[in-house]
């Protein structure tokens, strides 16, 4: 049965429609309708998303059970769905013309701080753009998007959000027939770097308004005045941010900026993306097409996380470089509007120089320590213990809180930090398994770390406290609920959903299993089929 938090899910203010999309030629887009799914059932929603994009108890007159199960008689006269068309690369390749296959763009609105957000139904049925596909979702698939950038968005990665969670009676086929399923996602764009491609592939007439029009509505000039400020020092610059429209260059270089900090973010957390073809990346640098991803469990930055990654072109490892990649793909496509090749490299150097410079600093915020030299180093020397002893890379990061920790005055105290004691106890058990001298190298980077702490061990404490997760989406989490919810239990999602809500505080509805890595040799794939 759904669960009690679906009871006012009608209870909504209406919402700011704010539709910028179909001003583009129509070339670009197909106004389609949905196919509505046999009776859905909406097993959860949102609340917290609903809240921040304005919507309260206001209103009854939006029914998202009907909505999310792509019945169009529910859509009020302002949601205009359409779907998208743009191309790609994947796994390298030209693929030529993708598309929505299986998603629509209901309608475009604004948050309650004025933010553009698109509400976009995927597993809405076929479109022109679906080629081999239904245009169906799996329940699955769609459970791993819903909780996935619910996590992602609660430890402050930017991404892509989903609003609610139907099943259904409609049957597809995949490997046997199972249900359909359906969620409405959330993002700030899904203007993709394959949709450039795709325009200069069958429409190149098109790049000079397209440009413009991305421009005109997801640049930031604030965004851009602060990077303008961080690194320079020119006092004119900074009075006339907004005297002047932006170049494409600052457009440019504000997506390439924008990618650089979303895959730092995601190296930072222990995301793994999987399929990080062209079409899948989008110009405002958040995280979009949740599929075959997942978080790292025990630190292999080789990992092949997509079943279909033959040759582990999209691992942990190799985001930061396939990033730009797909960049310099999308970059040397403005040089038919002047756009000098001497730009595109600096772009692409902004872009590495951004991203390097905001992991570092991550990481060295995950010790709880200023941003140095020898923060930085310290940081690279534990990730090679995580590496080389096959060491969660959550836990361990959190197991620093403890080490931290006896380094304060209050360290006789061991009902403190009980959790993290527990995982440090662990990790030092499982060094302790390779031998004396892996002991003796764990025990010689836990003295240069505390040395580095001396007197500000509280203060690390704080900041590891809010920047290291106690919980993340681990593999077999999503599983237990997609099983679960296959048999029509919500209960699971429900407590996984609660527990990802606020993942950096210990929680009582948490199991054991929770926090506990998958062996390395259970460390399985996952599959595309959606």
């Amino acid at each position: 049965m759904p669960n009690s938090s679906l009871n006012n899910f009608t209870n909504l203010k209406t919402m700011r429609h704010h539709i910028i999309y179909t001003k583009l030629d129509d070339r670009l887009y197909h106004h389609q309708k949905t196919s509505p799914l046999d009776n859905p059932r909406l097993v959860h929603f949102n609340h917290a998303l609903a809240d921040a994009l304005g919507f309260d108890a206001a209103d009854k007159t939006l029914d998202w059970q009907a909505i999310i199960g792509a019945d169009f008689t529910a859509f009020t006269p302002e949601f205009t769905p359409l779907a998208m068309v743009y191309a790609g690369h994947q796994f390298g390749h030209w693929a030529g013309q993708l598309g929505d296959g299986r998603g629509v763009l209901l309608t475009q609105i604004l948050d309650k701080n004025n933010k553009l957000t698109d509400l976009h139904l995927k597993g809405a049925g076929l479109t022109p753009f679906s080629r081999m596909g239904d245009g169906r979702a799996m329940i699955g698939s769609s459970v791993r998007e819903y909780l996935g950038s619910h996590a992602l968005n609660v430890l402050g990665v930017p991404s892509s959000n989903a609003l609610g969670l139907v099943v259904s009676d409609t049957l597809i086929r995949r490997h046997q027939a199972v249900p359909a399923a359906a969620l409405l996602r959330t993002s700030d764009c899904h203007v993709r770097l394959g949709h450039f491609e795709w325009i200069m592939a069958y429409a190149p007439d098109l790049l000079p308004t397209f440009t413009q029009f991305c421009m005109a509505h997801y640049f930031d000039p604030d965004e851009h005045h602060q990077n303008e400020i961080n690194h320079q020092s020119d006092s004119h610059q900074t009075n006339t941010k907004h005297q002047n429209p932006p170049t494409i260059e600052q457009f440019l270089r504000q997506v390439c900026r924008r990618t650089a900090r979303m895959i730092a973010d995601w190296q930072l957390v222990g995301f793994i993306h999987g399929v990080m073809n062209t079409d899948n990346l989008n110009i405002t640098g958040s995280t979009l097409d949740f599929g075959p991803f997942a978080m790292m469990e025990r630190f292999t930055p080789s990992w092949i996380a997509n079943h279909s990654d033959d040759y582990g072109r999209y691992t942990y490892q190799n985001q930061p470089q396939i990033g730009a990649w797909n960049l310099q793909l999308w970059l040397r496509l403005f040089t038919s509007l002047g756009v000098h090749t001497h730009t595109v490299q600096a772009c692409l150097d902004e872009y590495e120089r951004t991203l390097r410079t905001h992991y570092e600093a991550g990481l060295c915020q995950k010790l709880g320590l200023a941003y140095d030299d020898n923060a930085i180093a310290l940081a690279y020397d534990f990730l090679d213990l995580l590496k080389n002893y096959e060491l969660d890379y959550t836990n361990s990061f959190r197991a620093l809180i403890a080490v931290a920790y006896d380094s304060t005055d209050n360290s006789t105290d061991k009902s403190a930090h009980l959790h993290e004691t527990n995982l440090l106890t662990t990790l030092e058990q499982e060094i302790a398994r390779f031998g004396a001298h892996e002991q003796r190298t764990w025990q010689a980077w836990r003295t240069r770390y505390q040395k580095h702490l001396q007197t500000h061990a509280t203060q690390a404490i704080a900041i590891m406290q809010r920047t290291n997760p106690v919980y993340v989406l681990r593999n077999p989490m999503a599983q237990n609920a997609i099983i679960a919810l296959e048999n029509g239990d919500t209960s699971e999602l429900e407590r996984i959903f609660t527990l990802l809500s606020t993942p950096f505080n210990v929680q009582d509805i948490a199991t054991a299993d929770d926090t506990t890595p998958t062996h390395r040799l259970e460390m399985t794939p996952v599959s595309c089929m959606s």
